[in-house]
């Protein structure tokens, strides 16, 4: 191997968010540690002038402040952010928070299962000391599990828990074959963000973490986002199945699923036109027709079952971003 075959380096950049952050921005800078070489501060028009206070204020030469002229959500913030460490030629995007909940010396435990080889792409996950639970805000608590639950069913990371945790790291070869355009650019984002992970097999390691509770004021509202939040969901899992399940390969959970649908369908149809005939006609449904429309939706219970099994048995484990390399779209002119 010659000196123009030797792996570039491992370059980490980090992405920060800011709308209204003021109070905790610098203090995250500044605990940012020197294995980070590039640090993004995305103000997405903030109203209290985040942007401008990190450039009056702040004197890391490591420092970049992007600008939105128009609001476009913590997730359009983090796409931005991941298109300039694409650009710039980054090996990993380490998003964090600007409100101080999420301690930046965890870093290093974020990059590292990438560097590795091990995973393409890594979150924070609050659930894996029990013990810290209980400093969790109780409708957090309880949010969480609903969503994680729904998160399941939609990304296909059976693996994953607490899937609104904003603390991520991204191999930049796998982000650059995403659809960043595309990604939900509201609080959905994370959850959109594993969706289209999963889409392209990607690895996801969940990394145990602390979070910090303190005078941070939330944006998210859950009895806001609930409706929408499940909407998406729905229409992610629907997407998921039909693109893995029978756009690009079909198997015998293609089946299972297929017919297991077909008999529920049958079963609760057939059931619902022979209930309501018995009831205008006063006469009692026999035995026979009742067990024509169980035994079908029982039997369609048995098939989704194993549909479910197989697609938990199917989460992605092996990293794809040794096997990447960074599209055409992304390189600057002269490379």
């Amino acid at each position: 191997m010659n000196a123009t075959d030797a792996p570039a380096p491992h370059r980490i950049a980090v992405v920060i968010p800011c709308y209204k952050v003021r109070r905790h921005v610098l203090a995250v800078i500044e605990a940012i540690g020197p294995e980070v070489e590039r640090i993004y501060a995305v103000d997405d028009c903030c109203p209290d002038g985040s942007g401008d206070l990190i450039e009056s204020q702040c004197a890391d030469p490591r420092v970049r402040v992007l600008r939105h002229e128009s609001n476009q959500g913590v997730g359009g913030a983090v796409m931005t952010g991941y298109a300039e460490a694409i650009v710039e030629g980054f090996t990993i995007a380490v998003k964090i928070d600007g409100d101080g909940q999420m301690d930046p010396r965890l870093l290093p435990l974020f990059a590292r299962p990438i560097l590795d080889g091990r995973a393409d792409y890594t979150k924070g996950n609050r659930f894996y000391d029990l013990s810290q639970i209980q400093r969790m805000p109780a409708l957090r608590l309880i949010g969480n599990a609903g969503l994680s639950f729904l998160s399941k069913l939609s990304t296909g990371y059976w693996n994953l828990f607490d899937p609104t945790n904003g603390y991520t790291a991204i191999a930049t070869r796998v982000a650059a074959h995403l659809p960043l355009e595309r990604v939900s650019r509201r609080y959905f984002f994370e959850t959109d963000l594993l969706f289209r992970l999963n889409i392209a097999r990607a690895a996801v390691l969940d990394v145990p973490m602390d979070a910090v509770y303190a005078d941070e004021e939330s944006n998210l509202r859950i009895g806001k986002i609930f409706g929408e939040f499940l909407g998406k969901h729905i229409r992610n899992f629907c997407k998921r199945v039909f693109y893995s399940y029978f756009l690009r390969d079909m198997s015998a959970a293609s089946l299972e699923l297929a017919f297991g649908a077909a008999l529920i369908a049958f079963g609760l149809g057939f059931g619902s036109w022979k209930w309501i005939e018995s009831i205008h006609s006063g006469v009692a449904t026999p035995a026979g027709t009742v067990m024509l429309a169980a035994l079908p939706v029982i039997v369609g219970l048995q098939f989704l079952l194993a549909f479910v099994s197989f697609d938990v048995a199917s989460v992605p484990t092996r990293a794809i971003a040794p096997f990447l390399s960074v599209p055409a779209r992304w390189r600057r002119p002269n490379e």
